[in-house]
């Protein structure tokens, strides 16, 4: 069994108890898939989501485009970046409309090399929610959808 923060219980602090239970899961689960594409595939997680990214939009990303998509630093998804590059993964060339700029693609390589990833993914995602039956996976997608909408409305400054 998981242990959680605080154990799980909910009280008063319902919110936080909430928070604290997405946190360990999240955490587990990414741990999990570190884990794996690590020893099945000697690649990081982080080249994986930037392999999705690309995956996602054959046309190229920018560095810009890539650290936004992925929510993480520009210096970070260059590191990345660099590596799939030296790996013969990913391919860069200069951007027809702004000459400071690099595109990023997934080469042929890449997508055979991502498409193997990605099945093995989704293998262990469902092997992790296995125990979670199909219906109720929906109603927290839903709910997901719900805490999505009120994080984006939430601007992050302080009440008064």
């Amino acid at each position: 069994m998981i242990r959680e923060k605080h154990d799980g219980a909910l009280d008063d602090r319902t919110s936080v108890r909430l928070w604290l239970r997405l946190l360990t899961c999240t955490t587990v689960i990414e741990k999990r898939l570190k884990r794996r594409f690590a020893d099945q595939y000697g690649i990081t997680l982080p080249r994986f989501d930037v392999m999705a990214a690309l995956d996602r939009h054959p046309e190229g990303m920018t560095m810009g485009q890539l650290s936004q998509a992925l929510l993480v630093s520009s210096g970070n998804v260059t590191g990345v970046v660099q590596a799939l590059l030296r790996e013969g993964y990913v391919s860069m060339a200069a951007s027809p409309t702004d000459g400071r700029a690099s595109i990023a693609r997934l080469t042929e390589a890449g997508r055979d090399c991502f498409t193997g990833l990605a099945e093995s993914h989704h293998e262990w995602i469902e092997a992790m929610l296995a125990g979670v039956p199909r219906e109720e996976r929906v109603a927290m997608y839903d709910l997901l959808g719900v805490l999505k909408t009120s994080l984006a409305a939430d601007t992050g400054e302080e009440q008064p």
